[in-house]
């Protein structure tokens, strides 16, 4: 059983049988001949990351087959087919398959089996599990986003596995060990006349946990360096005998971080590829970008370390082929590339569809639920720019909540106000019949509500950090709504606050941008020494984003889910109007001229 405690007996087990009783994955020898004329073999590495709950290619919001400008298809069992049909081609060789994290979050099929009907109550497989086990991965790294729902979940998750998860840098708080498997050395047959492979894989997560899912982890779990943690095992794994390295990683290649420098580097990839010798290859996600073949020169050593992230919800397979030789009785890689492969070009697996295929139908059940009606159509179409009702639902809906839990208590008297970001640009509420699936379009995080006091002047500092969002447009220059945003800024870190009415000047330059902060429906300028309850996402709350003055003490914490408040807030109410919610507060200006 995984645990905070540390590594099950089946998985250090794992770890200690590796080198000798790993299963063997066949393969025959590659006919080219290197460039002495000596004979080559080959290993292929097949590698998935970011599939977050995506198993059929079904987009449950529109309730219809998946699709996008591009055509992108999605899904596991995409995925299964691009797999099956590489291993078919390459039968007798040796063909890995791993998986970079984020896999149990994303979508309402994950999201019923954590939430509505946990497979912690029920005992039923996971939906990613059945999926993942028909493919039979050889290993997958745990991501940011599996320690969502807790460790209990998580843990039971892990145990419904038919191959090993790791994360070699998520350590137990109080014992400081590992509290899941580090990496497995697997043997690998590379045919007539070689002698076997010994292939290590390390698996690192995301250190930005210990923020994320700070209620989950804090003073069980903490989150070491990537860098550091592959600088420890890469050696360890050397030396207990893996012929070459595989990194499978969850975090980006960019360097870079979404939250402060408290945290060890949230995208470490390429400097753990630079920093860190003996590495041969890395397969890695998080940033969900499709990276298709990158090379990074080691400082230390000199050799290429091959790079590579397939994009997300199964989009596109990495693809990683290595021709090994055997000099001086050591395995050296001769040859290695990446190729990407497009999920669009083939059909689902039935094996993997058959598997899933209750759980997917019961979860479009659940989200064709009608909730309200709404009197006219609400879209996020420009949320981004303009205070529009549909946002402002949200805002109500948590400072609602966070007013009534607080009455009576010494904060009553405080006016609230409520944080609320464009998550989609495409959500609708519909006039007529609003379903869940509307609601959970418009909010796709599963977010639990918390709120904490701010002085005005901590208020105004967060909403000049959140107006960096803006491309800076002196008055009178072209407007052009998709281009309005700097794209280095993702819609979730813009936040729209409700409950104090102020005015964005996207001709001044960032950190001099609101002109205008008021109390609500007044002219009185917002004092310094004010104080204000401001409802909160988890998220937000804990440092995502890295917004100033939002990590402190809650005042309010009920563990209550952001999706489903609105939910059982459009039930109860039966109609959703405008009317009973919509306060415009806030307004883009150029020099004191409204932008729209």
């Amino acid at each position: 059983m995984t645990s905070p405690s540390g590594p099950s007996r089946r998985q250090v087990l794992a770890v200690a049988a590796a080198a000798a009783a790993a299963p063997l994955v066949a393969a025959t020898p590659a006919h080219a001949a290197g460039a002495a004329g000596k004979r080559t073999w080959d290993l292929t590495l097949l590698g998935t990351s970011d599939t977050h709950g995506n198993v059929y290619n079904w987009d449950y919001y529109r309730d219809a087959e998946y699709d996008d400008s591009k055509h992108n298809d999605i899904g596991v069992a995409k995925l299964a087919t691009l797999i099956n049909q590489i291993r078919a081609e390459r039968r007798g060789k040796a063909t890995l398959v791993l998986d970079a994290g984020d896999t149990i979050q994303g979508t309402p099929l994950a999201t019923f089996y954590a939430k509505q009907e946990p497979i912690t109550s029920t005992g039923v497989k996971h939906p990613m599990a059945r999926a993942m086990n028909i493919i039979d991965y050889d290993a997958v790294t745990l991501g940011n986003h599996e320690f969502n729902y807790g460790l209990p979940l998580l843990d039971l998750w892990i145990r419904q596995l038919g191959f090993p998860a790791l994360a070699a840098n998520a350590i137990n708080a109080k014992t400081g060990k590992p509290a899941f498997l580090p990496y497995v050395i697997k043997k690998v047959s590379l045919g007539w006349a070689a002698p076997t492979l010994r292939v290590g894989i390390l698996g690192l997560t995301n250190p930005g946990v210990a923020i994320w899912d700070r209620g989950n982890v804090e003073g069980k779990l903490r989150f070491d360096d990537m860098i550091a943690t592959a600088a420890k095992y890469v050696p360890i794994m050397r030396a207990r005998g893996a012929d070459i390295v595989l990194i499978s990683a969850h975090g980006g290649d960019s360097g870079t971080s979404s939250y402060g420098p408290e945290l060890p580097n949230e995208n470490p990839v390429a400097l753990i590829a630079q920093q860190v010798p003996g590495i041969d290859a890395i397969l890695f996600g998080h940033a969900h970008n499709e990276v298709v073949e990158r090379f990074v020169t080691n400082e230390r050593t000199g050799a290429q370390v091959l790079l590579s992230e397939p994009s997300k919800w199964g989009q596109r397979l990495t693809r990683m082929d290595f021709t090994l030789a055997r000099e001086h009785g050591r395995w050296t890689i001769t040859k290695k590339s990446a190729t990407m492969l497009n999920t669009n070009t083939v059909v689902e697996d039935p094996k993997v569809l058959a598997a899933v295929r209750a759980q997917h139908q019961k979860t479009v059940a659940y989200v064709n639920q009608v909730v309200a009606q709404a009197t006219v159509e609400m879209s996020t179409v420009e949320s981004r720019y303009k205070d529009t009702p549909i946002l402002d639902f949200i805002n109500h809906v948590q400072a609602e909540t966070v007013t009534k839990a607080l009455a009576g208590t010494q904060y009553a008297d405080l006016p609230v106000l409520s944080q609320a970001s464009p998550f989609s640009r495409t959500a609708v509420f519909p006039a007529g019949d609003v379903k869940i699936r509307d609601v959970a379009g418009l909010y796709v995080f599963d977010n639990t509500l918390e709120a904490v006091v701010l002085s005005g002047a901590e208020v105004r500092a967060y909403l000049e950090y959140s107006a960096k969002y803006f491309t800076t447009l002196a008055p009178g220059a072209p407007v052009d709504p998709e281009s309005i945003s700097d794209p280095s800024v993702p819609d979730y870190n813009y936040d729209a606050l409700s409950g104090v009415d102020y005015d964005i000047d996207i001709a001044k330059p960032v950190g001099q941008r609101i002109t205008r902060l008021v109390l609500a429906g007044t002219d009185t300028p917002v004092a310094d020494d004010a104080q204000f309850v401001v409802a909160v996402n988890n998220y937000r709350r804990s440092g995502g984003g890295n917004f100033p003055g939002i990590v402190k003490t809650q005042v309010y914490n009920e563990q209550q889910e952001i999706r489903q408040l609105l939910i059982d807030w459009a039930q109860a109410k039966g109609t959703i109007d405008p009317a009973d919610f919509f306060q415009p507060n806030w307004r883009l200006v150029r020099d004191g001229v409204p932008v729209f």
